[in-house]
């Protein structure tokens, strides 16, 4: 079916049909919907080519993705892009990957904003002062990041989940239950949703006195090699914590392991807090005691920010707003009293 068929059938114009589709603000929500679901039914799809001749439009997401031997994939960006991708898939977008070295994504930027091969990018895993989100600012490509930055003098648009509030709410529980040594094993804290978690464990602390020394502070890549080995370092120490919090369910296959590994049991001798629940082959509540978790959709977050790139490409959103979602705490078998 092409446009014209399109458009007769729908008993609209081929260029109202055609704003529908390409997200023009003049467009009713309405018709936008009417369009996109005839196109579906119908299999349309509108030619590149001629799309991007029509409206200046690529039809395509960007994400600078840093590749190399140092470069571990994260099974949480491979949840993430599934969102994104469902959002994508329904509404004529496309994702354009461009492979960069750690050490060059501010150069690859440029070429992809002096290509036109994107009509916005999303940026992931934020540092503070982020250079990526201050350089995209300045080149003025419509980008959304997926995190938040600290210590930058603008705003821009950003979906994030409360990690500080997450790992305290978290932290304030073990306490009520009466553990005072607890133990954070941390993702990498060059990444502010590990400064902000490891912010909101020492906030809950302070409110009672007391505090998170370094000693029980491991900040590691998430992996269950490193869960395993960050608290075996942990329990093994001369003042070992008798709770654990865990940045990663990743993390918290390689700490259950060390636990059993050291004759320990879980939550007699160790409670557990660990954070997602969002894996579909990997649910907290399948393991040998079901884990407490802190849990926030990582795929409806990707559902979310496609959705705030196609508004912004279309100017339907213009101003630069952050959302922070609130995190569930979700309580399990894990943890249990403090021994007395």
């Amino acid at each position: 079916m092409n446009l014209k068929q399109l458009s007769d059938m729908l008993s609209l114009s081929q260029t109202t049909v055609s704003r529908a589709l390409n997200g023009y603000p003049e467009v009713s929500e309405e018709t936008r919907r009417r369009v996109a679901d005839a196109a579906r039914r119908h299999g349309y799809r509108p030619n590149p080519s001629a799309r991007r001749l029509a409206t200046g439009k690529a039809g395509m997401i960007g994400y600078v993705m840093p590749t190399g031997a140092s470069v571990d994939i994260d099974p949480h960006f491979v949840e993430f892009l599934s969102g994104l991708g469902d959002y994508a898939r329904g509404h004529e977008l496309d994702l354009v990957l461009s492979p960069t070295a750690a050490d060059d994504e501010e150069t690859t930027y440029r070429r992809v904003v002096a290509n036109k091969q994107v009509d916005a990018v999303y940026v992931s895993s934020p540092k503070p002062a982020d250079r990526r989100i201050r350089l995209l600012n300045q080149l003025g490509l419509p980008f959304i990041v997926h995190g938040r930055s600290e210590g930058l003098d603008f705003e821009y648009a950003h979906v994030d989940i409360d990690n500080e509030g997450a790992f305290h709410d978290a932290t304030r529980l073990l306490m009520q239950l009466g553990h005072t040594r607890i133990g954070l094993i941390n993702g990498d804290t060059s990444q502010t949703f590990a400064i902000f978690r490891e912010r909101g464990a020492r906030r809950a602390l302070a409110a009672s006195g007391l505090s998170l020394p370094p000693e029980r502070v491991r900040s590691v890549a998430m992996t269950e090699e490193n869960g395993f080995r960050a608290a075996k370092s942990l329990l093994e120490g001369p003042e070992p914590p008798t709770a654990l919090l865990c940045s990663s369910l990743m993390m918290a296959l390689g700490v259950v392991r060390a636990i059993r590994d050291l004759g320990l049991t879980l939550p007699g001798d160790v409670s557990l807090v660990a954070h997602d629940d969002v894996f579909p082959w990997l649910k907290p509540e399948n393991f040998p005691v079901p884990l407490t978790t802190t849990r926030s959709s990582i795929r409806a977050a990707g559902q979310r920010v496609a959705e705030r790139l196609a508004a912004r490409i279309s100017r339907l959103e213009t101003e630069p707003t952050g959302e922070v979602w609130p995190v569930d705490l979700v309580v399990r078998g894990s943890i249990s009293a403090a021994k007395t």
